[in-house]
C-alpha cells in the first residue's frame, strides 16, 4: 500500500504543468535524437546538461528521462523506413524491420516497435519501482569498503562488456581515473596535478569533458562522413495496423525482451545495445522458423525494440539506489544531479521521495506520450534526417560552447571542451571508445573517497577491504566475469576443431 501511496504522490509531482511540459519536450527531443544518426542520447544529454540549471532538480530528471527513453523509440523509425539506424541500439532492428518495409509491412513494423517499446517501458518502470527501493534499503548497510568494491567491480565489468579491445577499454578507464584526480585533494586540502594552473584547482569539470567527447567529437566525426541517404517508404495511417497473426507472434518476444532488457540494464556497459543482440539471438533460437530471421520476421523487431527500452528502467536502478552510474548516459544524469547540489545514493529515495517517485510517474506518462507522438508523426520525424549537416553541426557546436560557458563563466572550461573534443575525435579514429573514460571520471572520486575512508577506519588493513562478505562476493563476480568468457570461447573453439576434424 505504501508503494501505491508513494506512486500517487509521484503522479501529483509529474502532473504539474511544468513537469508535463518538460516530459513532453524530453520525449520529443529524444525521438528526434534517435532519428538523427550519430548524436545519440548521451551526446544530446551532455549538450543540454547546462540548460537544466534553471530547472528544478526533479524537472531536470524528468526531462533527461524523456530524452533517454525517447531516443530508444526514435531510433527504430529510420531503421525500419531507411535501413539507417538512428541510434546504436537500433542496429538490430534494421535486419528485419527494413525487410518488413520492403514487403509493404512498414506500418505494422512501426506499430509493433512502438507497442513493444511501450509495454517494455511500462514493465521496466514497475521493476525499477520495487528493485530500486529494495536495493536502497539494503545499501544503507553498506560501508566504504562496499562502495569501493561496487565502483571497482562496475568498472571492471564495464571493460569486459563494452565490446572491442579489452586493453583499449582498460586504458580508457585508467585515463578517466587519472583525470578525476586533478584538482584539490578533499582530505588534505592540497592541489594536485594542476600544473600551476590555478583554475584547475576546482578539478576538471564533468560537463566540458562529456560535451567534448560526445558533442564536439561527434560533430567532427559526422563532418568527415558522407551523408547517408535513402528514400523513405511512405506510410498511411491505415497501414499502421498489424494483423492479428503479427500481434500474436510479437507477444512472446515483447515479454521476453522486456525481462532480458531490464536485467541487462542492471549491468555496467552499453546495456541498450547488448540487450538488443541478446534478445534477437534468443528469439532466433526459440523460433520455429529461424530461417525467416533477416528476411522480415516480426519477432526480430518486437524483441529487440522491447529490450532496448526495458534496459532504460534497469539502468536507473543502480543510479537511484546506489548513486553509481553503470552506463555513460547515467553518468550524465549524475552530473545533472550534482549541478543541482544533490548527491545520489542510498538515502536519495528517503530524502527526496518527490524526485524518485516523480521521475517514475513521469516515465509512465512519457511512455504514453511517445506512443501518441511516434506513430502519427512518423513522416515528420523521417524528414528531420534531411536537414543538411552544414546547418545542424554548427548549431550543435554553438550549444556546446554556450552551455559550457554558462555554468562557471570559465574560459578554462572552454579549453577543456576543445581539448577533449579533439581527444575524443582522435580516440575514435584509432578504435578507442570514450564511454569508459566518462564513467571512470564520475565514479573515480567516489572510489577514492571510499578507499581512503576504508583504509583509515581499518588502520591500513587491506584484508578488511577485500574479505568482508559483500565486498568479497563482488570481487569474486568480477573475477568470474573475466575468466568465464575466454574459457567458453576456448571450449567452443575446441568443439569446432573436433567437429571439423571428424568431418
Amino acid at each position: 500500500m505504501d508503494v501505491i501511496q508513494q506512486l500517487m504522490m509521484g503522479f501529483a509531482t509529474a502532473a504539474t504543468p511544468e513537469n508535463l511540459l518538460y516530459a513532453l519536450a524530453g520525449a520529443f527531443i529524444g525521438t528526434i535524437v534517435g532519428v538523427l544518426p550519430g548524436i545519440g542520447p548521451l551526446g544530446s544529454m551532455a549538450i543540454l546538461l547546462s540548460f537544466t540549471l534553471n530547472m528544478d532538480a526533479t524537472t531536470a530528471m524528468i526531462f533527461f528521462a524523456g530524452i533517454y527513453y525517447g531516443s530508444m523509440y526514435g531510433g527504430s523509425t529510420t531503421s525500419i523506413l531507411l535501413n539507417i539506424p538512428g541510434e546504436a541500439a537500433s542496429v538490430v532492428t534494421c535486419l528485419d524491420g527494413y525487410e518488413m518495409a520492403k514487403k509493404g509491412r512498414a506500418g505494422a513494423a512501426l506499430t509493433i516497435s512502438a507497442l513493444g517499446s511501450f509495454v517494455a517501458g511500462t514493465l521496466s518502470i514497475i521493476g525499477l519501482m520495487f528493485a530500486a527501493a529494495s536495493l536502497a534499503d539494503t545499501a544503507l548497510k553498506f560501508g566504504p569498503p562496499e562502495f569501493f568494491a561496487i565502483g571497482l567491480v562496475g568498472l571492471l565489468i564495464l571493460v569486459r562488456l563494452s565490446g572491442g579491445s579489452l586493453s583499449k577499454n582498460m586504458v580508457m578507464v585508467l585515463l578517466g581515473l587519472a583525470v578525476s584526480t586533478i584538482g584539490t585533494d578533499k582530505l588534505m586540502g592540497l592541489e594536485r596535478f594542476t600544473f600551476g594552473i590555478s583554475d584547475l584547482g576546482q578539478g576538471v569539470e564533468f560537463l566540458p569533458v562529456a560535451m567534448g567527447l560526445f558533442g564536439i567529437a561527434e560533430v567532427m566525426l559526422t563532418a568527415d562522413e558522407k551523408e547517408e541517404s535513402g528514400e523513405a517508404i511512405k506510410i498511411r495511417m491505415r497501414d499502421l495496423l498489424p494483423t492479428g497473426r503479427e500481434l500474436k507472434r510479437s507477444a512472446g518476444p515483447i515479454f521476453r525482451g522486456s525481462i532480458l532488457g531490464f536485467l541487462i540494464g542492471l549491468l555496467p556497459g552499453p546495456s541498450p545495445v547488448i540487450s538488443t543482440f541478446v534478445s534477437y539471438l534468443t528469439e532466433k533460437k526459440l523460433s520455429k522458423n529461424p530461417d525467416e530471421f533477416g528476411k522480415g520476421a516480426v519477432e526480430g523487431v518486437a524483441g529487440p525494440e522491447a529490450a532496448n527500452n526495458a534496459s532504460v528502467g534497469g539502468a536507473y536502478v543502480p543510479l537511484m539506489a546506489l548513486g553509481v552510474p553503470f552506463t555513460p548516459a547515467m553518468a550524465v544524469v549524475v552530473g545533472a544531479l550534482m549541478l543541482h547540489g544533490i548527491t545520489p545514493g542510498p538515502t536519495l529515495i528517503a530524502e527526496r521521495p518527490e524526485l524518485f517517485w516523480g521521475v517514475i510517474a513521469s516515465m509512465y506518462i512519457g511512455n504514453l506520450m511517445l506512443l501518441v507522438l511516434n506513430l502519427p508523426l512518423v513522416q515528420v520525424f523521417v524528414k528531420i534526417t534531411t536537414i543538411p549537416k552544414q546547418i545542424l553541426l554548427p548549431l550543435i557546436v554553438l550549444l556546446c560552447l554556450v552551455g559550457v560557458y554558462s555554468v562557471n563563466s570559465s574560459y578554462v572550461d572552454l579549453f577543456v571542451l576543445a581539448i577533449f573534443g579533439v581527444i575524443g575525435y582522435l580516440l575514435r579514429g584509432v578504435g578507442y571508445e570514450p564511454a569508459p573514460l566518462v564513467l571512470a571520471l564520475v565514479i573515480g572520486p567516489m572510489m577514492e573517497t571510499a578507499l581512503r575512508q576504508a583504509l583509515m577506519t581499518s588502520e591500513g588493513k587491506i584484508g578488511d577491504l577485500i574479505f568482508r562478505p559483500i565486498s568479497g562476493t563482488l570481487y569474486a563476480l568480477a573475477i568470474l566475469a573475466f575468466i568465464i568468457p575466454p574459457v567458453i570461447k576456448r571450449i567452443r573453439g575446441n568443439k569446432n576443431q573436433n567437429s571439423g576434424t571428424s568431418v
